[in-house]
């Protein structure tokens, strides 16, 4: 016969097991009010994120002593409110003035967003101008012929911008410059107005580093400097590349005029 063992319960096993199931169901009870706090609290992040940084994170750096304030904008940036933009973005205390836009690339190609924004800033009263993206894989009079049959502009508007960032491919650098003054010559020739030519500082430099092109009212890119280091004339100076304003999701270039607001108004075309 097999003697049986006694089997002793440890003291306070049951008193532990009380413990953690009271722990437990506290825990129940408390978890949705710790998941509402922590869905208030990040919501208030972005709230006050949203309200205080909008107009003017990434814009604080904005070149001192300048008053007339101005965008360039494209397919990049989605689509753009500007009835909030035109209403509530200013930097450094002062309204966004003028957008330039682009219209056209290459012989070819028209931006999705272009008819839009440029209704749109004419319609909020924003000072609006056309920039063509300069490819030089094609002929300078297809890409200015594209331009004119795709942009019309009124008197008000800001002079045609030819954007120039791409270094020549195949071809000279002479016939590279012959193939920018070509489709600044026929652009003038068009809407009886000198063009704005953008470009990069280095990139002027090293291509267009001849005084024909002084010519031309120059729009420097230089990205986070507090001067212009260029010795020549400039008109519009891209200074950031980094802008958050009310009114357009991503991020977008800000430029400045060289002047007052008095002095760009001549520089848009006339009325006939």
């Amino acid at each position: 016969m097999v003697r049986k063992k006694t089997v002793r319960k440890k003291k306070g096993t049951r008193r532990k097991s009380t413990r953690k199931a009271s722990l437990g169901k506290r825990w129940q009870r408390l978890w949705p009010s710790l998941i509402g706090a922590v869905i208030v609290v990040v919501s208030c992040f972005f709230l006050f994120r949203a309200i205080f940084t909008s107009s003017v994170a990434d814009n604080a750096d904005a070149p001192k002593g300048y008053t007339v304030h101005g965008i360039d904008v494209s397919h990049h940036q989605g689509s753009i409110n500007w009835e909030l933009l035109r209403n509530s973005a200013s930097i450094d205390g002062y309204p966004i003035i003028f957008a330039f836009i682009k219209a056209t690339e290459g012989s070819d190609i028209v931006d999705s967003q272009f008819r839009k924004n440029f209704e749109g800033a004419r319609k909020y009263g924003i000072m609006r101008g056309a920039y063509h993206f300069y490819r030089t894989t094609t002929s300078a009079k297809q890409q200015a012929e594209h331009f004119i049959r795709n942009v019309e502009l009124q008197p008000g508007d800001l002079p045609p911008v030819l954007d120039v960032e791409i270094r020549p491919q195949g071809i000279s650098a002479e016939d590279f410059r012959q193939g920018i003054l070509e489709w600044l010559a026929r652009v003038e020739q068009h809407y009886g107005v000198r063009p704005i030519l953008y470009t990069y500082h280095s990139f002027r430099q090293q291509y267009m580093n001849d005084p024909v092109f002084d010519l031309y009212p120059y729009w420097i890119a230089h990205y986070h400097v507090d001067s212009v280091r260029y010795k020549g004339p400039w008109a519009f100076w891209q200074h950031s590349d980094r802008g958050q304003l009310p009114g357009i999701k991503e991020k977008v270039d800000l430029n400045i005029f060289n002047g007052t607001y008095d002095d760009l108004k001549p520089l848009a075309i006339p009325a006939k």
